[in-house]
């Protein structure tokens, strides 16, 4: 049996891709150990400069296997738990780590998988790929952290009405209210995210995974707290041997056009 995630590391990028075609490439529990080890392996191999996450297939990811669900019985709950509980600690590492994630969106994205294209930096979907929420048809709520993500991505009052309502929002839509970055023509995705991937494993990853850190905590902070801590978070990298080159650079440069 093949595995679920497939991880290849090249140039300093590494890509992880969900690799259950057969099955909408939906998340059961070996798919999400494997994605945990996976974030886990990208977060802490230093040489990785940038990460990709993708699906094979002609789906991103359906989302929870509902097959698995329905197999679990008189378990179901404890099994979603367990479940949740190895795909939250996945998302937390990718989420956290200190270099940039792009999702590259292949095809729909349903579920826990509309919450996993959301994850990225920069999310490039192509124009077949298309978001439902999927959760209150099975009479569930959401995971993945899409009651998180999506409020602060489209607003509260855009996400009660799709979450609650189970819309499916096509690509030119997600491309408009911000569930994605950009949408290219599928043939175009995977150049469009090597393109992407290259040019940020190029850049200074301290002071990339610096603003991840920052964004993220931007929406627990008060404003004297963020101040704070941009504060401290600017004045580390400024005595990092990279900042102190590209500076020194910049102000060559800016001498030698004076």
């Amino acid at each position: 049996m093949s595995a679920p995630i497939e991880f290849s590391s090249a140039e300093k990028i590494a890509t992880v891709t969900l690799s259950r075609p057969d099955h909408g490439n939906t998340i059961d529990r070996a798919m999400a150990r494997a994605l945990l080890e996976a974030a886990e392996r990208c977060d802490d191999d230093d040489d990785i400069r940038c990460v990709v996450l993708t699906g094979r297939g002609k789906l991103f990811c359906g989302g929870g296997d509902v097959s698995a669900f329905s197999a679990a019985g008189a378990d179901v709950s404890a099994f979603l738990e367990d479940l949740a509980e190895t795909l939250h600690a996945a998302i937390m590492r990718l989420m956290h780590m200190r270099k940039p994630l792009i999702t590259l969106v292949n095809g729909p994205a349903a579920g826990a998988g509309m919450s996993l294209a959301m994850i990225g930096d920069f999310a490039l979907a192509a124009r077949s790929a298309h978001f439902s929420p999927a959760y209150t048809a099975l009479g569930l709520s959401p995971d993945g952290g899409m009651s998180w993500l999506l409020p602060r991505v489209v607003g509260l009052r855009r996400a009660q009405e799709i979450i609650l309502s189970n819309r499916r929002v096509l690509s030119d839509e997600a491309e408009r209210i911000g569930i994605v970055t950009r949408i290219v023509d599928g043939e175009q995705l995977l150049a469009s995210g090597a393109e992407l991937a290259a040019k940020l494993a190029a850049e200074p990853v301290a002071a990339l995974g610096a603003v991840r850190r920052l964004l993220l905590e931007s929406y627990d902070s008060t404003l004297e707290m963020q101040l704070e801590r941009e504060m401290r978070s600017i004045a580390a990298l400024g005595n990092s041997e990279e900042s102190r080159r590209r500076v020194a650079a910049f102000v060559a440069r800016r001498n030698s056009n004076g």
